[in-house]
């Protein structure tokens, strides 16, 4: 069953935020192409996606699927959290499952270090090591 608020409330969401479609689909562990879809109403997330979503951007699921979030009264209400949302990523540790919270800062050091030769990854693995 197709959700176009929903559907318009994640793309609303992600751009107010300026998240890309890769921040949250790594978020949701999924692919670009699955979140793309969930933003044209393609596809509907699961459950636990929803979950995910509304506690990233701490509104409840009601508010995500249900309200017209470029309202106004929601506009407003979503500007108190913004600057944390902004900076912030939530991914899952692969091993454990684990929630772990990124800030903008520390991603771009780990898109930038997966960018590094291999050499330079075991240079700066050696300078990390290094204690004062």
């Amino acid at each position: 069953m197709s959700n176009i608020q929903l559907a318009n409330n994640l793309r609303f969401l992600r751009t107010k935020h300026k998240l890309t479609q890769d921040d949250l689909s790594s978020l949701l562990n999924i692919s670009r192409q699955a979140y793309s879809n969930y933003e044209t109403s393609k596809r509907t997330p699961d459950l636990d996606s929803l979950l995910h979503i509304s506690r990233f951007y701490r509104i409840s699921i009601d508010e995500l699927v249900l309200d017209n979030l470029q309202s106004t009264y929601h506009t407003s209400a979503l500007k108190t959290g913004e600057e944390y949302i902004q900076y912030v990523v939530m991914a899952k540790e692969k091993n454990t499952g684990n929630s772990i919270y990124l800030s903008r800062e520390e991603l771009d050091f780990i898109i930038k270090y997966r960018a590094l030769s291999e050499e330079n990854k075991q240079i700066l693995a050696g300078f990390l090591s290094n204690k004062p």
